[in-house]
C-alpha cells in the first residue's frame, strides 16, 4: 500500500455511504492520532484499538443524526499525497468553510488540527481536510 493515510480516509468515506455503523481499518500511530482527532471534534461516535496480527486494527464507529440519519462527516479530502506533499507554515494555514471544518496538519510536535497548529504558531504537512 503506497498511501494508508488515503486508504483510512477511503475505508470512512465507503463506510458512511453504505450506511456502517463501524469500519476497522489497519493501525499504524499517524493513523491513530488522526482518529483520534476525529473522535475529539465530534466526527465520529467512537473508537478502539485491537490487538489483531502484527500491526492490529483499529474500529471506527461512524456518527449518525438519529433523525435525518445524516453523517457527521459530510466531506473527506486528501491534501497532501506521496508524489505532491502539501506544506503550509503557520501564517498561511489553510480555513477550512471559514473555520467550520478542519485541517488535520503533521506537525514537528505531532499530529493536530489547523486551529491548534495557529495557536502554537507552527506549521507542517496538510494531511486532510474534514467537514
Amino acid at each position: 500500500m503506497t498511501d494508508p493515510i488515503a486508504d483510512l480516509l477511503t475505508r470512512i468515506r465507503n463506510g458512511i455511504q453504505a450506511r456502517h455503523k463501524v469500519v476497522v481499518v489497519p493501525a499504524s500511530k499517524i493513523k491513530m492520532n488522526i482518529v483520534k482527532i476525529l473522535f475529539e471534534k465530534g466526527y465520529i461516535l467512537n473508537y478502539r484499538f485491537e490487538e489483531d496480527g502484527p500491526q492490529g486494527i483499529i474500529r471506527i464507529a461512524l456518527k449518525y443524526h438519529p433523525e435525518t440519519r445524516q453523517s457527521a462527516i459530510k466531506s473527506l479530502i486528501r491534501i497532501s499525497k506521496p508524489g505532491l506533499r502539501k506544506y503550509a507554515d503557520h501564517e498561511q494555514l489553510p480555513r477550512v468553510l471559514n473555520g467550520l471544518g478542519i485541517a488535520i496538519l503533521s506537525t514537528s510536535q505531532g499530529v493536530m488540527t489547523d486551529k491548534e497548529a495557529r495557536v502554537k504558531g507552527i506549521g507542517g504537512e496538510v494531511i486532510c481536510y474534514i467537514y
